[in-house]
């Protein structure tokens, strides 16, 4: 689909960049999600970079991931791919 994930980027401070298949680029904040059960985890630095995708979706080892209206409706979008994320 038009909003699959095609390449993501850990950042600090529990942010991700995220290009989807249609070209657009972007920032998550997870921060808020770090007070929902299911995404302690997340608060782990070193588990937080092992994001990945499957399916198109951000997604952890155990099964933690941020659904695609999710992303859509949250993310900050950019224009260029700032350092901080190359």
């Amino acid at each position: 689909m038009y909003w699959d994930v095609t390449h993501i980027k850990p950042l600090p401070n529990h942010r991700i960049y995220v290009e989807i298949k249609d070209g657009r680029k972007g920032f998550l904040d997870l921060t808020p999600y770090l007070k929902i059960d299911v995404f302690q985890e997340l608060k782990d630095v070193w588990y937080f970079n092992q994001v990945t995708i499957v399916f198109g979706a951000i997604t952890w080892p155990h099964e933690q991931d941020i659904a695609p209206e999710t992303l859509l409706a949250e993310w900050t979008i950019v224009s260029e791919c700032p350092d901080e994320a190359a």
